[in-house]
């Protein structure tokens, strides 16, 4: 029971009209009506009305009851400051469970995480939000699941130790440098629990943390601007590093980003739309008035030279001072050569006196 502030701001405490509002729910509004009710007319038929069209249901909560509200008996009432007026997190200790303001919940243990979880897929799944250029929606999450099948994920989720420790004999095997394959029988890797019941459950860590946003806010990817920088700060990290190879480092990120990027991109390059400018039609070969043909607008490329080519320099310059292996670099010279065919004229390219001897 609330009581509220007096309706009249006056001195004389005779003449002021204290109020207060009676929270009544479920089976004991009934009881409430039938034994109680209100003095006034008008609030005894609306109690009536209501009482009369709502089916009263019992809520259970905690272990036991049947169709009644079971609650523990209060032992001690805390009270803390905040400085804010809305609490989303709360963690109740022992019980795990709530009842606030005619609302009972369960299992109250810091479910903002998952409440995070929820509301970043709702967000990013209205297309209002997503950026109307081309790509906005390439790394979007349209699609919501309520069950995930960890067999139809990423394999790259696979490859993960689930283990809460490791064994002696992996160190020993680390200060031999052995072979990753070598050790796989002494670490669990989730790939291994895949169509068991442990696919679900059972994931272990090495190291607890005390809050879920630990970490860098930032990560290197951002802070450092152009690709040659993140190349040379990987490569800088592989030079002092005594267990990594720095020239294997650099034939591993040409051979597995560089030039698969490269590729990817001339062929989409090969088998890309034509767009207007203007009102958006695409066209699958350019007109060939040059104009679209809905609004007479401008039509143009919709994968360009520079998102093709954009790594190749980088991955040169990469071979070269890191001294690649001979067959990584023949690659790129057979892609740069590729390209230059594509994109340079013939009729506009620049000569020398030694071309024509």
């Amino acid at each position: 029971m609330e009581k509220f502030p007096d309706y009249y701001d006056i001195d004389d405490e005779s003449m002021s009209a204290p109020g207060f509002v009676v929270c009544v729910s479920s089976e004991d509004a009934v009881t409430f009506h039938e034994r109680v009710g209100f003095h006034l007319t008008r609030k005894g038929t609306r109690l009536e009305s209501h009482v009369e069209s709502t089916q009263p249901t019992g809520s259970r909560v905690f272990d036991g009851g049947d169709g009644d509200y079971l609650v523990d008996r209060v032992e001690s009432v805390d009270h803390e400051q905040s400085t804010i007026d809305y609490t989303y997190c709360l963690t109740v200790s022992d019980t795990h469970s709530l009842i606030s303001n005619d609302i009972s919940t369960l299992n109250c243990d810091g479910d903002e995480d998952c409440v995070m979880l929820l509301m970043d897929g709702l967000v990013n799944f209205s297309k209002s939000y997503l950026p109307d250029k081309r790509g906005g929606r390439m790394d979007a999450p349209l699609v919501m699941s309520s069950r995930i099948d960890p067999s139809e994920i990423d394999d790259e989720a696979h490859n993960m130790d689930i283990d809460r420790e490791y064994p002696r004999e992996f160190y020993e095997a680390t200060r031999e440098l052995v072979e990753p394959d070598d050790v796989e029988d002494l670490v669990t890797i989730a790939e291994a629990t895949l169509g068991t019941d442990g696919e679900y459950t059972g994931f272990g860590h090495t190291h607890d943390t005390s809050n879920i946003h630990l970490g860098p806010e930032l990560s290197a990817y951002k802070t450092l601007g152009s690709m040659m920088d993140k190349m040379d700060a990987q490569l800088e990290l592989s030079r002092k590093l005594r267990s990594v190879d720095e020239t294997d480092v650099a034939e591993r990120v040409i051979e597995y980003h560089f030039l698969p990027d490269l590729i990817g991109n001339l062929r989409a390059f090969s088998r890309q739309e034509t767009r207007c400018l203007d009102c958006g039609e695409k066209y699958r070969r350019m007109p060939l008035t040059g104009d679209c043909r809905e609004c007479g607008g401008r039509v143009n490329l919709t994968v360009h030279e520079g998102s093709v080519n954009k790594y190749m320099d980088t991955a040169i310059q990469v071979a070269e001072d890191y001294d690649c292996r001979e067959y990584t670099k023949q690659r790129l010279e057979i892609m740069d050569r590729r390209l230059a065919s594509i994109f340079e004229n013939d009729k506009n390219r620049p000569t020398s006196l030694g071309d024509f001897m």
